[in-house]
């Protein structure tokens, strides 16, 4: 696979990188290992995933699946949800103080199977911790060799600048997809003045832009999409007509719809590398072959039209999981 660099700090990483989530309890240990050892055995390098994914589960996962290559990889994770560092009980919404921080930490290490972690990122921003804290405690890890790049996610242009004015901050994770531009408008200018790579989750939008969800799709009880506005059956139903254009779209590219919207991400910065998550094995080698599909300056043109003509029916997040992040 081809390589990008995120920020720069000198992170170089696969132009895609795995999300190591997984949906709700019904996780196939075994099947998530083997998608995880298949990706990189088809070159992907760089993994993430998340302390509170499980609480503790994934990373858990992860790091037995990473564990063989593990100096091969790029590996990244995240803190700062409030979560018992011991017992891995959810305690709601955000905590970044120095003291949780270097709890986790350990824990975390010790469930991936590794000395440092490659990149470690802020999930949610704390109101009540001073950035300057927050990065601080991260330079005091990097110091003794447990983390060598920090990141944020979900983050605002504010907060970015804070970090970045203490320390260099690698990366920005936030959703960025055909049906999520919002990052586009503000957060964009920021990252290429400072030099901070972006990290787009979500970039099928759940899985939307498969174009193998519609109305009549149904979740299971434990997939987290039936929590999410924009998965309920009315929402489904509105948003089909982006579909139906972006199917007509990748047919003439000779490409699936995954493929043309990872493909228009990946056109869009050289400094942007997308992650999506699968268990599947074909539909990972699908996602990855869109690093072959060529998007003209008019083919991104129309894309940008489809989407940006578009309004999506339906929140990104329900109340109850913003007010748990914190956003």
């Amino acid at each position: 696979m081809k390589k990008r660099t995120l920020g720069t700090t000198g992170l170089e990483v696969t132009s895609m990188g795995l999300g190591c989530m997984g949906y709700g309890d019904a996780i196939e240990r075994k099947d998530m290992i083997a998608s995880i050892r298949a990706a990189f055995e088809r070159g992907v390098t760089f993994f993430d995933t998340a302390e509170i994914y499980g609480p503790f589960t994934m990373e858990d996962v992860t790091g037995e699946a990473l564990e063989p290559f593990r100096e091969q990889v790029i590996l990244a994770t995240k803190f700062g949800m409030n979560i018992d560092s011991a017992t891995g009980k959810m305690l709601g919404g955000v905590n970044s103080r120095p003291e949780q921080i270097k709890s986790a930490i350990e824990g975390q290490l010790r469930r991936l199977r590794t000395d440092y972690i490659d990149l470690y990122y802020q999930h949610r921003v704390d109101p009540n911790v001073p950035m300057e804290d927050v990065a601080g405690t991260i330079k005091q890890l990097m110091d003794e060799g447990k983390v060598r790049h920090f990141g944020l996610s979900e983050a605002g242009v504010d907060s970015i600048k804070k970090a970045h004015a203490e320390l260099p901050v690698a990366a920005l994770q936030s959703e960025y997809s055909l049906w999520t531009r919002e990052p586009e408008q503000e957060l964009f200018p920021t990252l290429e003045e400072l030099g901070i790579g972006f990290v787009p989750f979500s970039p099928l939008g759940k899985g939307f832009l498969t174009g193998k969800i519609d109305e009549n799709t149904k979740f299971d009880a434990s997939d987290n999409r039936t929590k999410v506005p924009r998965f309920t059956q009315e929402a489904l139903k509105a948003n089909q007509s982006l579909i139906v254009g972006l199917k007509a779209i990748a047919e003439r590219k000779g490409a699936t719809p995954a493929q043309l919207s990872l493909a228009w991400i990946l056109a869009k910065k050289d400094w942007i590398v997308p992650i999506f998550g699968t268990r599947r094995i074909d539909r990972l080698d699908e996602n990855l072959a869109a690093e072959s599909v060529h998007l003209t300056a008019e083919d991104m043109t129309e894309l940008d039209r489809l989407s940006g003509g578009f309004e999506v029916t339906g929140a990104r997040y329900s109340e109850a999981m913003l007010k748990m992040s914190g956003l």
